[in-house]
């Protein structure tokens, strides 16, 4: 098994190199000149030239491109922001806990809501129970993040007043967003649990277990569930990683100082620097999560395991 992490660590670098790559080819093509940024339109073009010498933007692409891969690997240092000329990843690090916190909770409340609905909807399909079920799934992953967090600010903050409309701090202020980044997780990890459930119930050992007298409780959680969670476990790792760059939208709604609202204004304010490093860290951490999903399959599923003993 350590050869496989072993492997699948080391994939790891060249795919955030190529990530890294096409992120800065982006910043560095897009309009727009840092150096007249943060001298201001009225600047002369000599003093728009020396900072950009300073800066080392008048050197080729390449060149910017090993010194910036070089120190972010080397020095762990991904540039200063052109705006306030904080350290990048001190501005990441900052924010960063409050994204993981709303991403991690939902997709905990997605996993706790969408897996049992999913099991509801396989023991009796196409009933009245998996439509509903289905429908609802379907609901949450059709509707906009944006649209559904203001429609939860109008409802449960304005008219109800039952819980802040912004904020992260208290589990109050936490109900709304994490209620709004989850519900379209919800609807994929429900629908994809019971397309697994369907196909593991047709299997031959299944009915051997009907045919030996096993409860219909002990047949769908001990023999069903856990033989159709390997894609379920693949849905909710790439929902995880999907809800880090999905923060953004609902971290916009509520005012939450996180990873996303800090990328948000960078691109307001042009700051490239600020959002490759954000871009580039989100690509780290999505990886590291698909890794450690590959790693949950052989405690999974012994079949998976016995491969790399």
């Amino acid at each position: 098994m350590y050869k496989y992490v072993l492997k699948r660590l080391l994939w790891v670098i060249p795919i955030l190199l190529g990530v890294s790559l096409i992120v800065f080819a982006i910043m560095h093509y897009s309009p727009g000149d840092p150096a007249t940024l943060i001298l201001g339109e009225s600047a002369t073009p000599q003093a728009i030239a020396q900072l950009r010498s300073e800066m080392g933007l008048d050197q080729p692409f390449l060149i910017q491109y090993f010194k910036y891969i070089g120190n972010a690997l080397l020095k762990f240092d991904l540039g200063r922001s052109f705006v306030n000329n904080r350290p990048v990843i001190t501005e990441i690090m900052t924010r960063f806990p409050n994204t993981m916190k709303l991403a991690g909770y939902s997709i905990v409340l997605a996993a706790v809501v969408g897996i049992p609905l999913g099991v509801l909807a396989a023991r009796k399909p196409y009933s009245a129970v998996d439509n509903g079920t289905m429908f609802v799934s379907l609901l949450g992953v059709s509707m906009p993040t944006f649209w559904q967090g203001l429609l939860l600010i109008i409802v449960f903050s304005l008219q109800l007043k039952w819980f802040p409309s912004t904020g992260f701090e208290s589990w109050q202020q936490m109900v709304l967003p994490v209620i709004t980044l989850a519900s379209s997780s919800i609807g994929s990890i429900a629908r994809i649990t019971r397309s697994s459930m369907l196909d593991v119930m047709g299997q031959d050992f299944i009915r051997t277990a009907h045919a030996k007298g096993v409860s219909q409780r002990g047949v769908i959680y001990v023999h069903t569930l856990r033989n159709a969670l390997l894609p379920v476990v693949t849905v909710i790792g790439l929902q995880f990683g999907a809800l880090l760059g999905g923060a953004v939208l609902t971290e916009t709604v509520f005012s939450i100082n996180g990873l996303g609202t800090l990328m948000v204004n960078a691109i307001r304010q042009r700051d490239l620097i600020v959002v490759q490093g954000g871009v580039l860290f989100i690509a780290f951490i999505f990886t590291i999560v698909n890794l450690s999903v590959d790693i949950l399959y052989g405690y999974i599923d012994p079949r998976i395991r016995s491969q790399y003993k």
